[in-house]
């Protein structure tokens, strides 16, 4: 009896030993996926700083645009103008002409 005492004592030692190892590579594989997590983490958050400069530069490109856009209608006021101040002063050139 003593004989299968000892054995199942054995076997059960065996078994604690395997598992012993399992939960090292149980522990080992978590530290693993916390090391990635944490990577993926900074990755993320320097992608969403990324994505604020990104929307703050299309922001200032939409200012420029938007400033550039009035300054090209208020030259396109100023040609009109001097198309017809032109206009007018080619009659006053053709009166002056006439007259002669």
């Amino acid at each position: 009896m003593d004989k299968e005492i000892l054995e199942i004592l054995k076997n059960m030692q065996s078994d604690m030993k395997a598992m012993q190892s399992d939960i090292k590579n149980i522990k080992s594989d978590i530290n693993e996926l916390k090391t990635k997590q944490e990577e993926t983490y900074q990755i993320v958050k320097a992608l969403e700083h990324s994505t604020e400069v990104n929307r703050a530069e299309l922001d200032k490109m939409a200012m420029d645009i938007a400033h550039i856009k009035g300054d090209v209608e208020a030259l396109r006021k100023d040609m009109t103008n001097v198309e017809i101040i032109t206009s007018s002063n080619w009659n006053d050139i053709a009166k002056l002409k006439a007259v002669k």
